[in-house]
């Protein structure tokens, strides 16, 4: 989920600066700048050992928010201009979604309980008589000790100690990760299992150090947008819940981009509800134990990798996002068409709809107002009143169950909500699809705590997320009450 921090702050920085170089055609000839721009010589305070590090590490993030890989045996005397001449020739984006950023990353230690100097050398030695592999011991100064190397990293002492002494120190990055996708390589640097990852973001809101970076889009789509072709734009139902406007003037803003059109993704929620609603029946009629939902791609994905028993449960229906292109398509037969949304995942999904060209965050939709210089206060766009309001629910944790009850209330639904992904969740998942039993008969998955207005590269932290989305919902006549569980 995504908190406010200052990475996020420099990520969307230089999506801004790369925008507003592209509106004045100057991406190739002053990208180079950036970097020196954002870390003078003359800077009071570095968050780096010096200003020359945050230059490199400046450089190497935007070549993957160019859409443009950052290979291990890269040319370090390569320029941006290079990479920049780069994305702006070519005619797909690059099919690798997350990429880390070497230079940025610090080496955290591996995941180890460590003595802080809140032990007060009791007589009891509950850390030490509890050890099951002899780790704990006492120093000179009468106070334990943890020797790292006979360390399994179960934990006992931290749970024992009556002073709460002794504290886990994490990797981040891996402890966030549900699946174990993330982990060191030969030279203490993280590196991302493709085989194993479910794009779902975890990792980059949790880096301290804002090493984890997913490759860009956005070039293509300022690219397409400065085109003669029809570029339209698919709001995912999160919309809602990202900025402190009212939507109707977040949407204008995003047709004042150059966007034909601007659809709400919430008109595919209705067809995937309706769809979703119609396939668990037909389940329970043929005496499933349940069904899952199958909106969120981290989860899919997570289905196919890491919980193969659980195919036979997850629904056929498409996502809103797939309805909507496919409204859109017929609607605009020779359009461009930009998912944008809270979504990592969306990337790898957008890949494989033959409708969706590009996939954008609202990260990056908050840099592209501001690298344009849109008001977002400028020209509101009427919203499609003739949306249902329960496929705008999508957008929040039990939206989906809550929408299928809505649409059809004689469906004999028992949702079970599974409120976001980890590692507790993903082998409760597991047993889940071994027994084929639970407490109830429709499971829905979000990656996300929370949902979508949530997702890894939303603007809010989920609690401010969610309060925002609900008071936009309160202008529908229809007004509906999402709650997060």
């Amino acid at each position: 989920m995504a908190y406010v921090d200052n990475t996020m702050i420099i990520r969307r920085d230089l999506v801004a600066n790369m925008a507003e170089l592209f509106k004045d055609d100057k991406l190739v000839s002053n990208l180079d700048r950036v970097p020196i721009e954002m870390a003078p010589r003359n800077r009071e305070n570095s968050d780096r050992c010096c200003v020359f590090k945050e230059r490199v590490i400046a450089k190497e993030k935007l070549i993957p928010l160019l859409g443009c890989e950052l290979e291990e045996d890269r040319d370090e005397l390569k320029t941006l201009a290079e990479y920049a001449t780069e994305a702006l020739q070519r005619e797909k984006p690059i099919d690798k979604i997350l990429t880390v950023v070497d230079e940025a990353c610090t080496s955290c230690v591996q995941n180890s309980y460590i003595v802080t100097n809140l032990c007060k050398g009791c007589v009891a030695h509950p850390c030490m008589m509890n050890c099951p592999k002899e780790a704990v011991s006492w120093n000179a100064n009468g106070q334990a000790q943890i020797d790292p190397k006979n360390c399994i990293n179960c934990g006992i002492c931290m749970n024992v100690c009556p002073y709460h002494s002794i504290i886990f120190m994490p990797v981040p990055c891996e402890n966030a990760c549900p699946v174990g996708a993330i982990t060191k390589n030969e030279h203490g640097k993280e590196q991302i299992d493709e085989d194993k990852c479910i794009d779902c973001g975890k990792c980059i809101t949790a880096c301290p150090f804002g090493s984890i970076m997913e490759n860009s889009q956005i070039v293509d789509v300022m690219k397409s947008l400065k085109s003669e072709q029809e570029t339209i734009a698919l709001v995912a139902p999160a919309l809602y819940g990202q900025f402190k406007y009212k939507t109707e003037n977040v949407i204008g803003a995003i047709k004042e981009l150059g966007f034909h059109d601007v659809i709400e993704v919430a008109k595919g929620a209705n067809v995937t509800t309706t769809n979703e609603a119609d396939e668990l029946l037909e389940r329970l009629e043929d005496n499933a134990p349940f069904m899952t939902t199958s909106c969120c791609p981290a989860y899919v994905s997570a289905v196919e990798k890491h919980i193969p028993n659980m195919e036979q449960y997850v629904s056929h229906t498409k996502s809103p996002m797939y309805y909507a292109a496919e409204l859109a398509k017929k609607q605009y037969p020779n359009g461009k068409f930009v998912f944008i949304g809270p979504c990592i995942a969306k990337r790898r999904e957008g890949m494989k709809d033959p409708n969706v060209d590009y996939v954008m965050t609202f990260e990056e939709l908050s840099g592209l107002f501001a690298g344009w210089d849109i008001n977002i206060d400028g020209n509101p766009l009427e919203l499609d009143r003739s949306i249902k309001n329960h496929g705008r629910a999508y957008a929040a944790s039990g939206g989906v169950a809550q929408s299928v009850l809505e649409v059809k209330p004689y469906v004999n639904i028992k949702p079970v909500i599974v409120n976001g992904l980890d590692k507790k969740k993903i082998n409760m998942l597991k047993a889940f699809a071994k027994t084929g039993k639970t407490s109830g008969n429709f499971i829905e998955v979000m990656a996300c705590e929370g949902g979508c207005i949530a997702g890894p590269s939303s603007n809010h932290d989920p609690k401010t997320g969610l309060k925002i989305y609900q008071n936009n919902l309160k202008e529908f006549p229809e007004d509906i009450e999402v709650t997060t569980n």
